[in-house]
C-alpha cells in the first residue's frame, strides 16, 4: 500500500498528520473561519477539520489559540455553542421524564465549562 502523500508540490499548506488533507479548500478566508468555529463549537479536531475541509491545519490552531482574529473567531464561536445548546435542549424535550430532566441537567453543565473557556 503506497503511502499518503501530504502536500502536493504546489501546495502551501502546513503538513496534518496523520491524516493529511482530503480536498484543497475552496473557501474564502472568512468563510473558513466560519467553517473552523462551527467545528470547534461541535468539539471537533483541528486534524478532522483539516482533513475534512481542506484548510490548513496552521490556520486552524492559530483561530483556536486566538493569534488571529481572536475576537470575531471568539464571537462565531460563541453563538454556534449557543446554537448547538439550543438545539441540544430540543432532542431534550423529545425525552419523557426523568431521563430528560437529566439530559438537560447535562447540556446545561456543558454549556457553562464551555462558555467559561
Amino acid at each position: 500500500m503506497a503511502e499518503k502523500q501530504y502536500l502536493a508540490g504546489n501546495d502551501k499548506r502546513a503538513p496534518s498528520p496523520p491524516l493529511g488533507y482530503s480536498c484543497q479548500c475552496r473557501f474564502s478566508r472568512e468563510k473558513q473561519m466560519h467553517i473552523v468555529a462551527l467545528f470547534h463549537a461541535h468539539k471537533i479536531r483541528p486534524s478532522r477539520i483539516a482533513y475534512r475541509v481542506g484548510i490548513d491545519i496552521a490556520f486552524i490552531e492559530a483561530l483556536i489559540a486566538g493569534e488571529e482574529d481572536s475576537t470575531v473567531f471568539s464571537n462565531l464561536v460563541a453563538s454556534y455553542r449557543k446554537n448547538r445548546y439550543k438545539q441540544l435542549l430540543d432532542q431534550a424535550d423529545k425525552l419523557a421524564g426523568g431521563s430528560r430532566f437529566e439530559r438537560q441537567r447535562l447540556i446545561e453543565q456543558e454549556y457553562i465549562e464551555d462558555s467559561s473557556l
